[in-house]
């Protein structure tokens, strides 16, 4: 094993990017995750009169092309919401409120199952996910704009728990997230 020095920096790392000390990995991995080579899109506006759409189509990310049909959602959605763990897909969302949220196995084609209930139905909301923990945020509930946020965990199917709130209650998010942090931006408040 070949280690670099960055004197600049003073870095050390490996053709890995980790660096490990007796055995023990330290300073973490800056190899880039892929988490596969399909893209779902899931649910929205139908094109002809804006009702809420079932519809989860795919494409192979690295072919161009067109998308393929992947199965149907549970629940017809408009103003829906995805995160996901590269494995399976979380879907939410819509504007008659329903708290279902529905999954999929990504590399299976088939019709989503119900994962469980978000814990306030709303459309618009904002998803975001490090790999184990699945965030929706913000949204429109029945009640108006919301500021909660809730939490699953994706592996395991369940109903979501309360996480918190944003700063401001809000739909029409923006949201982004790494292994650590989530941000959620933008909107309408």
């Amino acid at each position: 094993m070949a280690l670099a020095i960055n004197h600049e920096t003073n870095d050390i790392v490996n053709s890995t990017g980790t660096v490990t000390v007796n055995g023990v990995a330290v300073g973490g991995d800056n190899t880039p995750v892929w988490y596969g080579s399909r893209a779902v899109m899931m649910g929205g506006n139908q094109p002809s009169d804006a009702s809420a759409s079932n519809v989860i189509d795919y494409v192979t990310v690295a072919n161009t092309g067109d998308a393929t049909d992947f199965g149907d959602l549970v629940v017809a959605r408009n103003g829906p919401c995805s995160t996901s763990n590269g494995t399976r897909g979380l879907n939410t969302g819509t504007s008659s409120y329903s708290a279902t949220i529905d999954y999929i196995t990504i590399a299976t084609t088939g019709n989503a199952q119900d994962f469980g209930d978000v814990t306030v139905g709303r459309s618009d909301l904002g998803g975001a996910s490090n790999g184990t923990l699945g965030l929706f945020s913000g949204g429109y509930a029945a009640s108006g704009r919301s500021n909660v946020i809730d939490t699953v965990t994706i592996a395991t199917t369940g109903n979501a728990t309360d996480f918190g709130d944003l700063t401001v209650a809000r739909n029409a998010l923006a949201s982004c997230a790494d292994s650590t942090r989530a941000l959620f931006a933008g909107g309408l408040d």
